[in-house]
Order: structure tokens, then C-alpha cells, then sequence
């Protein structure tokens, strides 16, 4: 019973921000992710930055991002990122990471254009940029888990299943 409750919750969530939570366990691909806590469960569609050149550029210059899509930031090793909102036309929430895929600080909302350096403090390996207000609408906490092949699967909080 619990289970089709939590499916119904999820159908119904999915109707009203627009895009389908994820009720399955999905296999990890490259180009997906997928977060979970005590609030649910959602997937996302994500361009991944890994080189310096793709983290630099990130999401600026698009007028538009479709909900249930983000960019992952991947770095070869967890430090203290800092990101600005130049050339980013769109307000995003930006999520950072642990090495183990642990939502360790949520910065809500960014603002197109603000120089306004933004740290999530020291440790961070990836970080999940989504639609501004995202995260709130869903309900996304720290301590939310990520799901990617990107992660290390030997630390992983939420490791990709063997198929």
C-alpha cells in the first residue's frame, strides 16, 4: 500500500512542476541523473561538464532550459568551486556535491547576470545546476543523494545497479 501511495504522490507531483519523477530505479547513463531523500525521488536529463572549457562556458548564453533537464559539473577532485551568473540568462539552483554524491549545500534561485561568487564551502566534486526553484518546488535537501556513473561507484552513497 505504501508503495501506491508514494507511485500516486510522484503521478500527481509530476503533473503539477511538469515532468515525470522518477518512481524506478533507472540504470545510470552519462547523460542522467537521479537524486533521492526523504522528500522522493526525481531523474533529470544533464549535460556534463568535465573539461575546464565546459565548465567554464556551463548553461551561459541559453534563454531557456526545459524542466527535468540540468548540467552536472564534474572535477577531477573535490576543492571549494565558486560560480558567477555572467552571460546566464536563466536563474538557476545550484546543487554541490561530495565526492560520495551527497548534497552537502543548495544555493536557490542564482540571478542571470550577478557576479556574485557562489561557494558550496569545501569538498565538493559535482555540482547539479538546475531550473531556479527547482529544488523547492521538489524538494530537495541537503542530504539528498546522486545517482551517476560520474561518481566513484566504490564511495558512492547511491551506486549504479550491475546489470
Amino acid at each position: 500500500m505504501q508503495v501506491f501511495k508514494y507511485a500516486a504522490f510522484c503521478s500527481i507531483l509530476s503533473v503539477l512542476i511538469g515532468f515525470p519523477i522518477t518512481t524506478a530505479h533507472a540504470a545510470c547513463r552519462d547523460d542522467r541523473v537521479d537524486l533521492r531523500g526523504a522528500w522522493g525521488q526525481a531523474g533529470f536529463t544533464v549535460e556534463v561538464a568535465q573539461t575546464h572549457r565546459e565548465r567554464a562556458k556551463g548553461l551561459m548564453g541559453r534563454t531557456e532550459m526545459p524542466l527535468g533537464q540540468g548540467m552536472l559539473f564534474v572535477y577531477p577532485f573535490a576543492h571549494e568551486p565558486a560560480f558567477w551568473m555572467k552571460n546566464t540568462l536563466i536563474p538557476l539552483d545550484m546543487l554541490f556535491l561530495t565526492t560520495d554524491g551527497r548534497v552537502s549545500f543548495i544555493h536557490k534561485s542564482a540571478q542571470p547576470g550577478d557576479l556574485t561568487p557562489v561557494s558550496g564551502g569545501k569538498g565538493v566534486r559535482y555540482v547539479l545546476e538546475l531550473n531556479g526553484g527547482l529544488a523547492e518546488k521538489i524538494g530537495i535537501t541537503v542530504g539528498s543523494e546522486l545517482k551517476s556513473p560520474f561518481i566513484k561507484q566504490r564511495v558512492a552513497l547511491w551506486p549504479c545497479e550491475e546489470n
